[in-house]
């Protein structure tokens, strides 16, 4: 099915995709092409869907297996009743589930922001299903995560002076920073925070439906842009444990990343034993937006050396 993204510009033909079930939900999966299986795990905080990929990643299908997943109340996958019941761990859980019933063997997991924590866990709970991890602009910890909006909040501030001024109106009255007031102002800032080239933030594809909105205050907390809270302080500290992963992991950052910059990607190294670093020169947040090529030339290398 052809569709047009509501960023002018951008558009993507999904492949073929089913809704399948596991632990009671059913999730929308999409697959595309033939080779070894790489399945894609989305970020965008925890809220957004597959749709984030597009069109980025179709030309790997020339070469690989793609797999496309939209968790359990994200994109076109069931919602819940309740909010709240989505957490990290039924992330977790159900992401390994699929991966035994679509009998895939070890997979490649590529694992974008809040996709490679649930990237993370599923190689260190779930070796057996996982090949290698790809973590692209991720990150390792709730402590991560809160530092990621300090450095957005600094960003913003300094480039921004007159948003954060009316950030920190607001916030005297009592608003938090999900507020449909506060929202609007963040996401206009993000452009110059998130992106090489601010202009590049039109390239990510988006559909009705892609993020759940509503979900992103629930999980993350309602203030989360000063102060995380929600299911985040739930989700675990990976750094004492990525010593043990048993395969081979790469992480991406992007050079002029202002919120998990490389620096901190780097500390991925100084836990993991089996961990390379590529910086991508021309990227922000979106390496797989600003540099497809390049990402793609990368991870293929990599996946080819490991397989």
């Amino acid at each position: 099915m052809a569709t047009t993204s509501t960023n002018p510009g951008v558009t993507f033909t999904h492949p073929p995709g089913e809704h399948v079930t596991v632990r009671g939900k059913r999730l929308w999966v999409e697959q595309h092409g033939s080779g070894k299986p790489v399945v894609l795990l989305a970020g965008l905080g925890p809220a957004g869907s597959h749709v984030v990929f597009h069109p980025h990643f179709d030309p790997l299908a020339a070469d690989h297996h793609v797999i496309y997943v939209d968790l359990h109340g994200r994109g076109r996958s069931d919602m819940p009743k309740d909010l709240r019941e989505i957490t990290f761990a039924d992330d977790v859980a159900d992401v390994a589930a699929l991966l035994q019933q679509l009998e895939l063997g070890p997979v490649h997991l590529y694992g974008f922001s809040y996709g490679g924590l649930l990237s993370q866990a599923l190689a260190l709970e779930h070796t057996a299903l996982v090949k290698s991890v790809v973590l692209a602009n991720s990150l390792f910890s709730p402590e991560m995560w809160q530092l990621n909006h300090i450095n957005i909040n600094r960003e913003i501030a300094n480039q921004c002076p007159e948003v954060w001024g009316e950030i920190q109106r607001l916030r005297s009255e009592g608003v938090r920073s999900t507020d449909p007031r506060m929202v609007p102002l963040f996401a206009g800032a993000a452009r110059l925070v998130r992106f090489f080239n601010p202009d590049n933030a039109r390239l990510v594809a988006t559909e009705p439906g892609a993020r759940n909105v509503a979900l992103y205050p629930v999980f993350c907390g309602e203030d989360v842009d000063f102060a995380i809270g929600g299911q985040i302080p739930a989700v675990p500290d990976f750094r004492s444990r990525l010593r043990e992963l048993a395969v081979p992991l790469m992480v991406l950052a992007g050079l002029f990343d202002r919120a998990l910059y490389p620096a901190l990607q780097r500390e991925f190294l100084a836990h993991a034993k089996n961990a390379e670093l590529h910086v991508l020169e021309r990227s922000g947040s979106f390496s797989h937006v600003e540099e497809p090529e390049e990402v793609l030339r990368i991870v293929r290398a990599f996946w080819a050396r490991v397989a």
